[in-house]
């Protein structure tokens, strides 16, 4: 029922009124399989509470007169006997139940209108009648005359028809035409197909739901997984019994046998050009004029250039029901009128449709239509031109490198799936270093969208001792992603490991320093690595590597610039299978930088991307980003489920970055509700999963925020310094000032005001989600310390600042802090609300406590004793109007 919620709306709003005793008709038509029983089944689905008479058209008893009808009330024919007895005779006499003679037509449609209001005395009636056009027409008459003529009797008629020209009388009725659907709506019929594949059959069905389903459970595996040329059409062994192509067929087969072979070679051209296919058609004795029966048949529109089937499933019809030998002369004939550079990759397609065995000419001319179309950004096309060569390919190193190369064409256009089946099919052992690079580097895509990331980096490192060596031309790209996987994993000492093995290269040189804690040699290393990916020929792993280490380091602008430098690259050249993991790279320094916004429609797109392209991995890491900003906001419910879903993929593939990422979202919701210590737990996991303290670079702060109002500052004392240490080298003002910010919340009092101030100095603009955490911090540290009029400037901007962002939690704590710090005319406090009833503290203490908070974490969390929280719960609670900390949560959620 995709794409006709409009439709849909309209058949329920009428069966409603039948309820209320009103009674319509309607009459769907349009094109055979585009979904007119599927609404006539959906509106008997909702007929509760009604009578429901059916009648299906069957074309072989058109003949029959009044067939149709008997079939419709045969349920009812017990209730004959109340109609007036003229008309109760004249059903009786048509539907042979006695010898009595039909005066005329009048009466009988007279006893149909009768009877579908007796029927109806006794509750709401629903008459379905499908496939009109085969009813016969006397029967037809009676109802279209019935329907015409109820006004308010409770009953409902649905028909459904293809042509409203070919069913006489039903001008008059309601009706509704059925068109295709919409491209979004056709998508979500095509579950499990690779995007170039669905494209492909939306275009190709013209919105027919019924063709949808129909090419697509015809294409072969290989097909479903992306294996398709511009020839392609469904493989006749595979394409399952349909009512819809056998008619077609049907069709067809009555056809002279000339126009049979026109159509067969109209239907193996995929451009619809009339010119290619009357020159193809002539050299197998055929002439423009056998079309003709086609296309009085209206199977085919036929203008002055162009040849068009009027159903994608006719052409299909017209191209399998030939016989083998005939479809190989067909596509031989258009091979040798397709002659011309322009025409190059059309004639190779062909060509190898025409193959019945190995061929390297034809192969060869594949593999050029492959080269053609990867230079113009078309990866998936590549791909299957790749293959079909390697299939054409008798040499086996040859056809094992044809092979590699649809792997790897496969890969960046985010076929996985179809990536894993081509390396199967690799013939091993490689005994060229070289191709098993190549052959290791598409293997550890397979491994890494489907197995483990740290396996994946294993697979690669295993190959850079030979390379190295033999192939230095194939060492860069594979160190390259052999890290790039391991840092996924959150394996740093796999990734010092592989960066060892080779020193002279920058990719490997800044996380072997960083790692090593060597943090100014590791900048300097990524200094020219950056310079690099900034040159023009620059590779995408090139700047995605440089990105990647810009974000470790905390210079989130440079990373954003060479993260939408990789995006660009994507978008312009095709690759589609890396484009989430780039746009991943540019939420995250997005987020870094503050632009949230930016951050969640970036991570959207590349969510939407990665499930489109079944990048069950790359979804993982975009759902645990999604939930992080969610967790900013303090949306709960989005937040835990985003993060319960990455966990339920990164935890059992050792995934580290995508766990730790997670698990830093679950501590960040925690924290901003109030939650310390569930909040702790959850960060120092996150810590932990990170596999490395520098890779969780970017959640201590949260971590130490988390130890300090958990009643924990012994565990927050050294990640504080560590931080301190990494600002001091990394020399980076929006982590400086988040160091700052911690060193005021471990360190002395004595001190804490001069952090404080010099984060708020440091706080680049347009960073309002940190600036808002540390005016808080600092105005409560100021309210604690009696400074009330001072604490009240911070804690209005961060209140403010939280407001925009719509961190509500957040914004929350930051008006109750400034509440109990003397301002109470904040215009989201109503006057009589309950809660206007507290005091201040009494305010904060029943805020925490609605969040799950116990009384232990409440006193630390607000400087008081267990006991005084639980003295101002008891004044509390009266004052609410409430006994319980469930009350009390359901209360402040209303």
């Amino acid at each position: 029922m995709q794409g006709r919620a409009k439709e849909q709306c309209h058949i329920r709003r009428i069966l409603a009124e039948a309820h209320r005793g009103e009674s319509n008709c309607l009459l769907l038509h349009g094109e055979a399989g585009i979904g007119k029983t599927t609404l006539l089944e959906g509106a008997v689905a909702h007929a509760e509470g009604m009578t429901v008479l059916r009648v299906e058209g069957i074309e072989s008893e058109m003949e029959l007169a009044f067939g149709g009808l008997h079939q419709l009330f045969l349920p009812v024919l017990d209730r004959l006997d109340l109609l007036p007895p003229p008309q109760a005779g004249a059903l009786r006499a048509v539907f042979g139940l006695s010898d009595e003679t039909v005066r005329d037509r009048l009466t009988i449609g007279l006893a149909a209108l009768s009877l579908l209001s007796e029927v109806a005395a006794e509750k709401p009636l629903l008459c379905v009648v499908d496939d009109l056009q085969w009813l016969d027409q006397p029967s037809v008459d009676a109802l279209v005359f019935a329907a015409r003529r109820l006004r308010a009797e409770g009953v409902v008629m649905l028909f459904a028809t293809r042509e409203t020209s070919s069913v006489s009388g039903t001008k008059a009725l309601p009706q509704v035409p059925l068109t295709g659907v919409d491209r979004r709506s056709a998508a979500s019929l095509l579950p499990g197909l690779a995007p170039p594949v669905t494209e492909w059959i939306i275009d190709q069905a013209q919105g027919n739901p019924l063709a949808l389903q129909e090419l697509a459970a015809a294409l072969t595996p290989a097909q479903r997984a992306g294996q398709l040329g511009p020839l392609a059409v469904p493989d006749v062994q595979s394409a399952p019994p349909s009512r819809l192509q056998d008619a077609f067929a049907e069709q067809i087969r009555h056809l002279p046998d000339a126009t049979q072979r026109m159509l067969t070679v109209a239907a193996a051209d995929d451009t619809g050009d009339l010119p290619t296919v009357l020159a193809a058609g002539a050299r197998l004795g055929g002439e423009v004029r056998d079309l003709e029966p086609a296309e009085r048949a209206e199977l085919i529109f036929v203008s002055a250039q162009r040849l068009r089937f009027r159903h994608p499933l006719i052409r299909f019809a017209a191209y399998q029901r030939a016989p083998l030998v005939s479809r190989l002369s067909v596509h031989q004939a258009l091979v040798a009128v397709l002659d011309g550079q322009m025409h190059a990759h059309r004639r190779a397609w062909h060509l190898a449709a025409a193959a019945t065995g190995p061929d390297e000419q034809v192969a060869g001319e594949l593999e050029r239509v492959a080269e053609w179309a990867g230079s113009r950004q078309a990866m998936a096309s590549a791909s299957a031109a790749y293959e079909r060569a390697a299939h054409l390919t008798a040499d086996t190193s040859r056809r094992a490198r044809r092979l590699i190369n649809a792997a790897q064409k496969a890969s960046d256009a985010g076929q996985d799936e179809r990536c894993r089946a081509l390396t199967d099919q690799v013939p091993l052992p490689l005994l060229d270093p070289g191709m098993a690079a190549d052959f290791a580097r598409v293997r550890s895509v397979v491994e890494l969208g489907y197995g483990s990331p740290g396996q994946a980096a294993r697979l690669l490192a295993e190959c850079t001792d030979a390379v190295s060596v033999s192939r230095p031309d194939k060492l860069a790209p594979l160190v390259t992603d052999a890290i790039h996987a391991a840092f996924s994993a959150g394996d740093a000492a796999l990734m010092v490991e592989i960066a060892v093995r080779t020193p002279g290269l920058s990719v490997a040189a800044t996380p072997a320093k960083l790692l090593a804690g060597d943090i100014p040699g590791a900048l300097r290393a990524l200094d020219d690595h950056v310079e690099a990916a900034r040159l023009a020929g620059s590779g995408l792993m090139d700047r995605l590597t440089a990105g990647i280490y810009c974000q470790l380091v905390a210079d989130h602008e440079r990373a954003h610039e060479l993260a939408a430098a990789a995006v660009t690259h994507c978008r312009e050249q095709g690759t589609g299978g890396w484009l989430p993991t780039t746009l991943h790279l540019l939420a995250q320094a997005e987020l870094a930088l503050g632009r949230h916004d930016d951050a969640h429609a970036h991570a959207a797109e590349a969510l939407r991307l990665a499930e489109a392209y079944d990048l069950d991995h790359r979804a993982a890491h975009m759902r645990a980003l999604l939930a992080v900003l969610a967790a900013a906001r303090g949306e709960e419910e989005p937040a835990r489920e985003l993060a319960g879903l990455a966990l339920e993929y990164s935890r059992p593939r050792d995934v580290g970055r995508g766990t730790a990422d997670a698990l830093w979202a679950l501590g960040l919701l925690d924290l901003g509700l109030g939650r310390a210590q569930a909040a702790l737990e959850h960060l120092e996991a996150a810590r932990q999963a990170a596999g490395h303290r520098f890779l969780a670079r970017h959640l201590m702060p949260d971590l130490i925020e988390a130890a300090v109002r958990a009643g924990h500052p012994e565990r927050a004392r050294e990640p504080a310094q560590q931080l301190t240490s990494w600002a001091d080298d990394l020399q980076q003002p929006h982590f400086t000032a988040q160091a700052h910010r911690c060193a005021a919340l471990t360190g002395p009092d004595a001190s804490a005001e001069k952090h404080y101030t010099s984060a708020l100095d440091l706080h680049p603009a347009g960073c309002d989600f940190e600036q808002a955490r540390t005016e808080l911090l600092y105005g409560e540290w100021l309210r604690r310390g009696r400074r009330k009029l001072d604490a009240r400037d911070h804690l209005r901007t961060a209140r403010e600042l939280f407001d925009k962002l719509g961190a509500q939690p957040w914004a929350r704590r930051a008006a109750t802090e400034l509440q109990a710090a003397g301002e109470t005319h904040h215009p989201a406090d109503a006057i009589d609300s309950p809660v206007s009833r507290l005091s201040s503290q009494e305010r904060e203490v029943v805020r925490l406590a609605a969040t799950g908070a116990t009384n232990r974490e409440i006193a630390t969390q607000l400087f008081l004793s267990p006991r005084t929280v639980g003295h101002h719960l008891y004044r509390a609670f009266p004052k609410l109007g409430v006994s319980s900390r469930t009350e009390l949560a359901d209360l402040l959620a209303s």
